[in-house]
């Protein structure tokens, strides 16, 4: 039998709201979350990108937040401006087409305090943000906390591991005792286990299990020489006819040099590295979701947790070493019920990788080559050869 999110006990308005953004049914992350976080207690979220994670946690923390109480209840946490950004829009999202009075801030470093404090002014009661910047106002008393209850730590995995976690720390003991944690990520690394159990020992672990692989993508792959990538990425968005397309790199000069090259190929395009400031990086995102550039080149840590509408295609310049990773990736198209292509170029040494995907994530690549401007199957276009 399907469960609905009023079985989950979801409030009516958010329903409302949800279903005025297509969503009928919960995720299986969400079925599993949503009853433990209504409850209120210490939770580890695991589950892929794209399988609404975001929404887990933010179904209840509105369900919960008093609106007649002007103070902040909930804290979010991202480690990137874009996934900041991305988590505080779907908290406007859900307080407009549900009807309910729900006031959240976007609080990150790079933009002017002023500004800030001007909207902390409005007493909202969902503080989305960097944990810089969030430090930085409750050490000047210009952010009350004491009535937090609720501290969400998204993409938990970077941030356990990286200089934000004294802040964390600092911003954990300014809330009140009986407040939770809920961390969230695709992935978790063994180092931040000790971490999370110091912070919360009783914690309730769910994780929605890869049932499978979307079956909306395709996978190839195409085999060519470490220096004749990027050439191949731009024959291939020709050739594959790509609407807006993410090319996938490991490293930030790397993502600068192929957008120079495709842009003096006329090609449309907007690069988002960790580099960048974060202007850069916000003119970037606005450019690939407003359809004014149709391809976007990223790193991992740039693009984490990001979530763009309409890509129709993922090219792997750089392939991950980890199914894991590939995956990660890859979800970033076939959303929404719809079809979607991933591509990885490979030279002769990476070209293992491909038994690694298909055995660990039960999938098919299939070879291809291009062609006088066209893509051909591998097999099938080497046996035409062979017959003519």
């Amino acid at each position: 039998m399907t469960t609905s999110f009023a079985d989950l006990g979801v409030p009516e308005p958010l329903i409302t709201a949800l279903s005025k953004k297509s969503i009928t049914e919960p995720t299986p992350i969400q079925v599993a979350a949503l009853p433990i976080l209504a409850a209120q207690k210490e939770t580890y979220l695991k589950a892929e990108t794209g399988t609404g994670k975001t929404l887990a946690y933010l179904l209840p923390i509105f369900a919960k937040i008093n609106c007649d109480l002007p103070h902040a209840q909930s804290i979010i946490v991202a480690p990137t401006y874009e996934l900041a950004i991305q988590i505080h829009r779907q908290c406007t999202d859900l307080s407009q087409l549900s009807g309910m009075p729900v006031k959240s801030i976007l609080l990150i470093g790079g933009t002017p305090k002023d500004r800030q404090l001007d909207k902390l002014k409005k007493k909202p009661h969902i503080i989305v943000g960097s944990i810089g910047r969030i430090c930085d106002l409750i050490d000047d008393n210009r952010l009350k906390v004491h009535h937090v209850r609720t501290i969400v730590i998204d993409e938990a995995d970077k941030i356990l591991l990286s200089e934000a976690l004294g802040g964390l720390r600092q911003i954990i003991r300014s809330t009140l005792k009986e407040r939770s944690l809920i961390f969230v990520s695709a992935t978790e690394e063994s180092e931040t286990k000790h971490v999370i159990e110091s912070l919360a020992p009783s914690l309730v672990r769910i994780e929605a299990r890869r049932e499978s692989v979307n079956p909306n993508i395709e996978h190839f792959y195409l085999v060519c020489e470490e220096r004749d990538k990027p050439e191949f990425v731009r024959k291939l968005i020709h050739a594959m006819k790509a609407t807006r397309s993410i090319v996938f790199v490991h490293k930030n000069e790397s993502a600068e040099l192929l957008a120079s090259k495709l842009a003096h190929h006329k090609l449309r395009v907007a690069d988002l590295h960790g580099a960048q400031d974060k202007e850069d990086r916000k003119r970037a995102m606005d450019a690939i979701r407003k359809g004014s550039v149709d391809v976007l080149i990223a790193s991992d840590v740039a693009a984490r947790g990001l979530d763009i509408e309409g890509v129709s295609h993922v090219f792997n310049l750089d392939a991950p070493t980890e199914s894991d990773g590939y995956l990660h990736r890859v979800g970033r198209t076939g959303r929404a019920g719809k079809s979607g292509i991933a591509l990885s170029l490979l030279s002769g040494m990476q070209v293992r990788v491909v038994r690694r995907y298909e055995k660990e994530l039960g999938i098919r690549m299939q070879r291809v080559v291009v062609r006088e401007g066209q893509v051909f199957n591998f097999e099938a276009h080497s046996l035409s050869e062979r017959e003519t």
